[in-house]
């Protein structure tokens, strides 16, 4: 292994200040969401440098693995691997599972050796019951583009895109296209994809598909999954 790609390591504390109640999380999203930036396209897809973020939990033992793993966008090459684990930060609440992750995704981010360009979240951005997932909450405290690329479509209806790679169809909430069902290989179910900070959703597709040249997740998503799982099975070892 190349040292540039060995996995450096951090440990993930909880902020003394961070929320410990619904009501108390719920009013830092309102406040937080007043600072997103909606109104940047973002770095081209296929450019610079792109990290994929993702967690493990063990719930019963109170412990979360983040980890963190920066491509180069035109190569997909890996060239930078960090994790964190630490305690998991609040109890499990529909819609506010960022406040569970938040602390050592931010600390997986920091122990990376070089700087994480984009930012791709294995979840949502403005997809999000409250206009507020994970790649927005993470954008917000990092400054960095954000984007969020979900499974599936958690609260939100779509309808089946076409067949066809790059084929879409919009996650409405009300009147408004908060994200959009992206079929990333041909006659294979899409992912769910929201822009979260200083990217456009348009760009946030472009960049889905250019990370999804052989699966369907993106390789940012699918190099952070396996390593925040190891991470969490060595820490739970130890």
């Amino acid at each position: 292994m190349n040292d540039i790609q060995a996995v450096t390591a951090a440990t993930a504390r909880v902020p003394e200040d961070w929320p410990t109640t619904e009501a108390a999380a719920l009013a830092v999203q309102d406040e937080l969401r007043e600072r997103l930036v909606l109104d940047e396209p973002g770095p081209p897809p296929g450019t610079g440098p792109v990290t994929g973020v993702d967690v493990a939990y063990d719930d019963a033992r109170g412990v979360v693995a983040a980890a963190a793993v920066t491509l180069d966008a035109a190569t997909l090459a890996v060239t930078g691997r960090a994790v964190a684990v630490g305690p998991v930060a609040f109890p499990y609440v529909p819609g506010l599972l960022a406040f569970r992750e938040v602390p050592a995704v931010l600390a997986a981010l920091g122990a990376l050796p070089g700087p994480p360009g984009l930012v791709v979240c294995d979840g949502y951005g403005l997809a999000h019951p409250r206009r507020f997932g994970l790649a927005c909450h993470v954008g917000v405290l990092t400054g960095l583009a954000t984007v969020g690329v979900a499974k599936n479509p958690f609260v939100f209806a779509a309808s089946p895109p076409g067949p066809a790679r790059g084929d879409h169809t919009p996650l409405l909430l009300g009147e408004e296209e908060v994200g959009r069902a992206l079929r990333t290989r041909e006659a294979v179910k899409p992912v769910f994809v929201s822009a979260g900070h200083r990217v456009s959703l348009e760009n946030a597709c472009g960049h889905a598909l250019a990370l999804t040249p052989r699966y369907r997740l993106p390789e940012t998503t699918r190099h952070a999954d396996a390593l925040c799982r190891a991470a969490l099975k060595e820490a739970l070892a130890g």
